[in-house]
């Protein structure tokens, strides 16, 4: 289930988008991020994105708010393994594989049945 870009469904059908939406606000997202660790909520934040709403996490900024193709959530791993969408045995494997946030934003995409997690490196300053 955790996956970078190799995924072939998740490069040519939404790469475009998903790239030029962060462009756009991944100091945003970075902020938020930085503060979710901070305030030590979690080291796993994870910003769920959808084109609708969806319940996981809450929403941080939406579609027509910034003129974006997604919306935007935020949450952290705790929800996700709540939730049952990460296994508590495979929690471990999770974290392993979790890209250091402060270079890379750990998105999770929900396209109908389609979700895969993906890691976005933030623009360099």
């Amino acid at each position: 289930m955790i996956s970078d870009f190799n995924d072939p469904e998740l490069s040519g059908k939404y790469l475009g988008t998903i790239t030029a939406d962060f462009i756009k606000i991944s100091d945003a997202l970075k902020e938020a991020s930085y503060q979710i660790r901070t305030r030590k909520f979690s080291d796993y934040p994870i910003f769920p994105i959808s084109k609708d709403m969806q319940p996981i996490g809450k929403i941080f900024v939406g579609k027509e708010e910034k003129g974006l193709d997604w919306n935007y959530f935020m949450t952290y791993v705790d929800e996700f393994v709540q939730r049952k969408l990460i296994a508590e045995e495979a929690l471990p494997e999770f974290q392993k594989a979790y890209k250091d946030p402060d270079e890379f934003c750990c998105l999770f995409v929900i396209d109908g049945a389609f979700t895969s997690f993906v890691y976005i490196p933030y623009p360099n300053e």
